[in-house]
């Protein structure tokens, strides 16, 4: 590749939050606590992002984002920068800023805090903007400015970040007690003018460009929603006091939105240009290009953790070079969707950890891309010589593939993933077999995981106590979980999962093909943090997993326990999954992994066998085109884990904090005899959506936000149960909190249960005599 005579740019849209030891969530945290002040925890906050800037010039970055960072979530912030603070948290904001913007993310004992939901297609979450007919918006652009002027300070070149105002609308529900089909979109004239002075004060204070993300718009978006972003850009464009304006979508191809958003009166618009959204390059092509404007090419890949086909991203970037005035390279998002550094995973076998960029290396990738489309291949030989063995070293690696599972995965019938009589015949075998009362009360499988159990774990590694030692510290747990379960009266049990680090990186560890990191830690919401595993070669089950604790839970009661595992679309989704064969192979395989495990919690005498898929929902396609095809394969291979099982094992299945509206079909295509779902914050909304579709199985609406500290009252959980009873009948309504209970504290989960239990006892009660 020649040179360009034009200047090339390397950026990037975010980068992860919580620095190198989780600094972050450790200072917000005790802050909650009591043990770090406001002003220390601000203190951290800003060492942090200062750290991140250095990082990122150090690294070659020419402008690094401002703005992108959060005590909590981005959107939260948004809200906060627009005034959009609903009437019950706003006193607690006027009297103390951090503490009510904590409020509205967590809750408080007298008030509930906002609904979470995922952002988009990833297993990150945010805080639903609630707006109304009668929301007034104020500006409020000091946590923008400030963090603009830090940059600034260090005579770091810095772009402002924000949520733009289309895709902020789109994400925004109804508040409590607007009309149900009201349309927050509807609002946006009244929101453009904040939008107007918060990008006035950025310039003041120094920003040259303000970039807005709308990543809604690489939805399917209606005429009304092409039009809303088509007059938004108009009138932020004709601004005469403003930065100028870069446009951002990611995750999807924009589609009908790219000729409208290329016509706006903008300065740049940032495309991605991964093989998600690949199709953005010939319908940029096709609009005519973006001529006299900034085009920023997201050509690496924010949200895996493969290395880059350099040679071909250069080869794509070449392609644009003609198509706008000036092409700069960034990662495809924000990094913070990747772990922070592959550097520090020593226990990775280094031939592996060479096919593995996280967010630093991913910095590299975009810096050394940046200077290969400015400078021509010579510039970067070195680079792409480098790369071409790391991509050899892995598509000729024997870890990737292994000819038995491929073997299995070839035989598998259509017959293997159906049970082996419908529903309402199951039903009765498991009615006469576990003998529930109406509204059984259970759980979603994990109770708090104490930091006794994490010592214990930690002990364990470091060798100062043996695997003895370790597992009569989990049996003791586990014997103290099942008599609370028992003393407070729940119908079926749970062993409590106190063996286990996260409900993905657990089986991963356990599984052949899987690898798992040490300080791999991806923002999953707040200050809850996982370590996705990383999926890289074909899989097995090389013995049960499972199937020891939850015999010995069983052995210690009489009522019936769950046995608890996590199903074969979420172990792709919370992974970081395999990009060289197609996910629905990949389903097939941990599929059959996880059949083997539930046909040994059956024969062992487990009846009821939760198989988890929260991540259902979060996997589904942005555009529909994309969605039958998803959900056949992603329910086929839930079926194919659970198919074999005998009409009277109860299979489970738990979703939550997705908007479940988009796949009620393909919940009643599980064939789940039992599914628990997300409820509380939504007020039981899913139920109504259970109802419309008219899904013949048995359901557990939450009634118990587990993401709040807040203990909901027997009364509380009471008036939910008595919603939940108007669209789905008593005798198909089970009774349990909204997800588990390993990110709470005993206090909190005994009151908290003992009021659920007592909730189900009441509204018992209340049926009719059958």
């Amino acid at each position: 590749m020649n040179r360009t005579s034009a200047p090339v740019h390397a950026t990037v849209y975010g980068y992860p939050r919580q620095g190198p030891d989780r600094e972050l969530k450790k200072a917000v945290e005790g802050y909650w606590k009591g043990r770090v002040t406001a002003d220390a925890l601000h203190a951290t906050a800003a060492g942090l992002r200062a750290a991140n800037w250095r990082q990122l010039v150090e690294a070659g970055v020419d402008e690094v984002p401002t703005g992108d960072f959060s005590y909590y979530d981005h959107v939260l912030d948004t809200s906060v920068m627009v005034g959009a603070v609903p009437a019950r948290h706003r006193d607690a904001v006027a009297a103390d800023a951090l503490d009510g913007y904590f409020a509205m993310a967590r809750g408080t004992q007298d008030v509930a805090p906002l609904e979470m939901t995922k952002w988009f297609d990833t297993n990150y979450h945010y805080l639903v903007p609630e707006l109304g007919p009668d929301t007034v918006f104020t500006a409020d652009s000091g946590k923008q400015v400030s963090e603009l002027r830090e940059a600034l300070a260090l005579d770091v070149a810095a772009r402002p970040v924000l949520v733009g105002p289309v895709t902020y609308l789109l994400l925004a529900k109804p508040a409590p007690g607007a009309p149900a089909d009201f349309e927050p979109l509807t609002l946006l004239d009244r929101l453009l003018p904040v939008y107007a002075e918060v990008l006035a004060d950025l310039r003041a204070a120094g920003a040259e460009w303000a970039q807005l993300d709308e990543p809604a718009l690489v939805q399917d978006r209606t005429p009304a929603e092409l039009n809303a972003a088509a007059r938004a850009y108009r009138e932020l464009g004709a601004l005469a006091d403003r930065p100028r304006l870069l446009v951002a979508s990611y995750f999807d191809r924009l589609g009908d939105a790219l000729p409208v958003l290329a016509k706006a009166p903008v300065e740049g618009l940032a495309l991605d240009f991964t093989e998600a959204a690949a199709s953005n390059l010939g319908d940029l092509a096709a609009v005519g290009g973006l001529p006299g404007k900034r085009l920023v090419a997201g050509i690496v890949n924010g949200r895996n953790i493969w290395v880059n086909d350099l040679s071909r991203s250069l080869t794509t970037l070449g392609t644009l070079l003609g198509l706008a005035e000036r092409v700069d390279v960034s990662a495809s998002c924000s990094l913070l969707h990747v772990p922070l550094d592959t550097a520090a995973e020593r226990d990775i076998d280094p031939q592996i950890l060479r096919w593995l960029a996280f967010a630093r290396q991913k910095t590299a990738e975009t810096v050394t891309l940046a200077r290969g489309l400015a400078r021509g291949t010579g510039a970067i030989a070195a680079e792409l010589a480098a790369n071409r063995a790391d991509l050899a070293s892995r598509a000729g690696s024997p870890i990737t593939r292994d000819p038995a599972v491929r073997a299995r995965t070839g035989a598998v019938t259509e017959a293997d993933a159906r049970r082996s009589q419908p529903y309402p015949e199951r039903a009765a075998a498991q009615r006469a077999h576990l003998r529930l009362p109406p509204l059984p009360t259970t759980t979603i499988g994990s109770f708090p995981q104490t930091g006794e159990l994490r010592t214990a774990r930690a002990d364990l590694r470091a060798g100062r106590i043996d695997t003895e030692g370790y597992e009569e510290r989990i049996h003791a747990e586990i014997r103290e979980v099942v008599a609370f379960q028992e003393k407070t009266g729940l119908d079926v049990l749970v062993h409590g999962e106190p063996e286990r680090n996260d409900m993905v990186q657990y089986f991963a560890e356990r599984l052949t093909g899987y690898l798992a990191t040490r300080h791999g830690w991806v923002q999953s919401y707040g200050t809850r943090y996982v370590r996705p595993p990383v999926l890289a070669g074909d899989v097995s089950r090389p013995e049960p997993m499972t199937v020891r604790w939850t015999t010995y839970a069983q052995s210690l009661t009489g009522r019936p326990v769950k046995g608890m595992l996590t199903g074969p679309v979420t172990m792709l989704a919370w992974s970081f999954v395999r990009d060289d064969q197609p996910l629905a192979d990949t389903a097939r395989q941990v599929a059959l992994a996880l059949r083997d495990e539930v046909a040994d919690l059956e024969a062992a005498g487990t009846s009821v066998i939760q198989v988890d898929e929260p991540a259902l929902r979060e996997t589904l396609p942005l555009r529909s085109a994309g969605r039958p095809g998803y959900l056949e394969w992603a329910t086929e291979a839930f079926r194919l884990s659970t198919g074999g099982v005998r009409p009277d094992t109860q299979v489970h299945t738990h979703m939550c904090y997705a908007e479940f509206g988009d796949i009620v079909g393909a919940i009643d295509d599980l064939d789940a005899d039992v599914i628990s779902l997300e409820a509380a914050r939504s007020h039981m909304q899913v139920a109504r959506e259970l109802a419309s579709h008219g899904y013949p199985r048995e359901a557990g609406p939450g009634v118990y936000d587990i993401h709040s500290p807040r203990v909901p009252s027997a009364d509380e959980a009471a008036d939910l149960l008595r919603t939940g009873l108007k669209a789905i009948p008593a005798e198909r309504l089970w009774v349990n909190p909204d997800c588990g209970l390993k990110t709470r504290g005993w206090p909190e989960t005994r009151a908290s249960l003992e009021n659920l239990v007592a909730a189900a006892r009441t509204v018992r009660g209340e049926l009719p005599a059958s």
